[in-house]
This record gives C-alpha cells, sequence and structure tokens, in this order.
C-alpha cells in the first residue's frame, strides 16, 4: 500500500463524516436533553453532595437498563471496581487475574487491595481476556483446596478474574464464568467501556459476581467522573452502599462508622449529568453503531487495515471504534500523519505487564496481547448530532 495517499484518504473521510475541517476529539461528550435543567435543580434544592433524589434515580436507571437487580453509584469507575474486588472476597497478598491489555485503572484497583496480578493473554477478535488461555494457565498452575483455589508457585489464594469489555466489545463472558465456577474463582467483570453493549441478549457487567461501569467524561454516558456497580446479590449491593458512604450507621445526627468506609459516593450534582444522559442512551448506541457502519464499509477497501468490528454472539456500543494495520511501523507512521492533520488517534494502551509498578508481575504469553497493542489505533468515536 502507498501510505501517504491511504493515510490522506483516511483523514478526509473522518473529517467529511465529522463534517469539519477542524481539530476532530477522539471521543467527546454530548449534552443535547436536560443536562443543564437537571443540575439546576440540583443546585436549587441545595443537595449537591452525595445525598439526593438524582442518585437514587441514576442507580435505577442503570439497573433497569442493564437487567442487574441492583445498582450502587461511585465517584468514578476506578472506585467502583476497587469496591466491588473487595465485595467479592480479594484480600491483601491474595492474587486477581486480568489482561494486560487495559487501561491502567483496572490493574491499579487490583493494586489497592493489596493483592498480587496475574497477566493472561487476550483473544484477537475480543480484544478481552481469552477462556483458552485462561483455562490453559489454571490448569497448569492452580490447584483447588476445598473452596480455595491455590497457584500452586506461589502459595497464594487466586481470589477474583477480572475480565475487561475492551472499547465496548463484549469477551467470551459466560466460558469465563464457567471457568471461574469450575475453579471457585468469583469473577468481577470491567464493563467501564461497555454501557450499551450485549452479549448473548445479556447485558455486559451482569454476569459476574459484580460488575462496573464508567462515566469518565469520553465515557458513551457521563457524569464528568462517576462509577457504578452492579449486582444481583442483595446483601453485596447493601454493604457496597454502605461503605462507599464511609460506613457511616444512620442516625439524625450521630456519626458512627461500624468498619472501614470509603468517601466513595457519587455526588447528587454528578447524578444529575446521570439521568439527563440516560434518558439519551439510546439514541447514542444507535449513532455510534451507524458510524461503526461508516467506517466497516469504508475501510473494506484496503487490503492491510482491518476494522474491529463486534464479536460473534455480540452487540457493541462501539464506545471506541479501532483500526489493526499490518504492522507496527504503518500504525506509528498513521498515528503521526493523523495527529498533525488534527484528527486524533491514539494506539491502545502501553500493556500493564510493561509498566514499571507492574513490570514485575506473573505473566503468561502474551502474544496476542503484544501483537495488538503493536498494531491498533483508535480513531474518532463521538455520537455524530
Amino acid at each position: 500500500m502507498n501510505n501517504d495517499p491511504a493515510f490522506k484518504q483516511i483523514t478526509d473521510f473522518i473529517k467529511e463524516t465529522f463534517n469539519t475541517n477542524e481539530f476532530i476529539p477522539l471521543h467527546e461528550p454530548r449534552f443535547v436533553g436536560k443536562e443543564k435543567d437537571y443540575v439546576i435543580d440540583t443546585i436549587e434544592s441545595t443537595f449537591v453532595s452525595s445525598v439526593g433524589q438524582f442518585v437514587i434515580d441514576f442507580e435505577k436507571k442503570i439497573a433497569e437498563y442493564t437487567g442487574a437487580k441492583y445498582a450502587v453509584a461511585a465517584v468514578n469507575g476506578t472506585a467502583a471496581l476497587h469496591i466491588a474486588l473487595i465485595l467479592a472476597g480479594v484480600k491483601p497478598d491474595d492474587e486477581v487475574i486480568t489482561q494486560p491489555l487495559t487501561f491502567v485503572a483496572t490493574a491499579n484497583a487490583i493494586t489497592y487491595t493489596g493483592a498480587k496480578h496475574v497477566f493472561i493473554d487476550i483473544d484477537k477478535d475480543t480484544l478481552g481476556l481469552s477462556p483458552e488461555k485462561l483455562n490453559s494457565w489454571l490448569q497448569k498452575n492452580a490447584v483447588k483446596k476445598g473452596d480455595r483455589t491455590i497457584n500452586k508457585t506461589t502459595g497464594r489464594r487466586i481470589a477474583a478474574i477480572v475480565p475487561m469489555h475492551t472499547f465496548g466489545h463484549p469477551t467470551r463472558i459466560d466460558q469465563i464464568i464457567e471457568i471461574g465456577n469450575k475453579f471457585n474463582i468469583p469473577v468481577v467483570e470491567d464493563a467501564a467501556e461497555s454501557l450499551g453493549s450485549f452479549y448473548k441478549s445479556k447485558h455486559t457487567g451482569t454476569f459476574g459476581k459484580l460488575g462496573i461501569f464508567s462515566f469518565n467524561g469520553n465515557k458513551i454516558i457521563t457524569t464528568g467522573g462517576g462509577g457504578m456497580i452492579v449486582t444481583d446479590d442483595e446483601e453485596l449491593a447493601k454493604t457496597a452502599k454502605h461503605i462507599t458512604t464511609t460506613a457511616k450507621v444512620p442516625h439524625p445526627y450521630e456519626y458512627f462508622h461500624d468498619m472501614l468506609g470509603y468517601n466513595y459516593r457519587l455526588t447528587n450534582l454528578a447524578a444529575a449529568l446521570g439521568v439527563a444522559q440516560m434518558e439519551q442512551l439510546p439514541v447514542f448506541i444507535d449513532k455510534k453503531r451507524n458510524l461503526a457502519d461508516q467506517y466497516r464499509e469504508f475501510f473494506e477497501q484496503f487490503d492491510e487495515i482491518t476494522f474491529v468490528s463486534e464479536p460473534k454472539n455480540s452487540k457493541s456500543n462501539y464506545w471506541l471504534n479501532a483500526i489493526i494495520f499490518k504492522d507496527k511501523i504503518q500504525r506509528d507512521n498513521f498515528l503521526e500523519f493523523s495527529n498533525k492533520n488534527k484528527v486524533m488517534t491514539r494506539p491502545a494502551w502501553v500493556l500493564m505487564n510493561k509498566l514499571p509498578m507492574y513490570n514485575n508481575c506473573q505473566t503468561d504469553d502474551i502474544s496476542n496481547a503484544t501483537w495488538i497493542a503493536d498494531r491498533l489505533v483508535n480513531i474518532p468515536s463521538s455520537v455524530i448530532i
């Protein structure tokens, strides 16, 4: 392929699609509903902190949309994952299995619990944790002792599995759950990027013991910053709400805290945005899937560039669209060209085991993750109004 003409063709198509010659960001929020009205209502009520009706309403809307029985709002997705891991029973010096291709918050939340990481490879088609690689590693390295599963090499308990639905594309979560059940290891879904994504007609985040979502400014809906824990377990939901609000025992005026708690509750002010954004979510999903269709059709003309489509049995929100180049050189050349021409693109994250704080963690063969990390580029994915 003649790189320069192809690169210009791609950037020109993106500019035409977004109908602008100005800078095109990767993903920016859209406020086209009642966001301002609800925020003003919150301000006028004076309930702008962690107590207020919008927090309750936002939780209800997420639970209803995803099909989860319970939803508990948190200040951000990282905090939500931290609490979900604690509720799943992860303790200091345990081990947690996750994937190396993920945002750093996944690994950081595991670190906050005091647990150690085990990085297992992804599948190229889902970009998420590979059930086959997971099962293979556990068969070789794990042994069940009663209701516990122990790493034969380290002697540590393997306390949780954390798959991530990368860029909104569902991983083969049912197979991961099956493997987790076989080894008595709970699954906590990092569904931070996949609100609006379904696998076999069931919403991501609702397969595992717990799941979490993020509402950061670049997500499909946003509260400015925010997260949500979802679960079907009533006791876990009650405990989640309790410890995210500093574990204060309810009382009209006394402050008594009965366990270690965290100041992780989402504010009513932020939740007001979330309620308005949820009212727009079906429209956002339709428009993002339409954009993905346009990209898919456009990239069919290139032999050496592949558009990342939703995996089999999935309906993806296409949070961030992605393309894969033939090699790292071509990928890097396109990144430089597109960003110089006011089209924001970015590579996948640096693999977690390559970061200084995680480069000594247990890591299995991660050839798929390495291959993807060298070739993938995210392209502009904002909702086009």
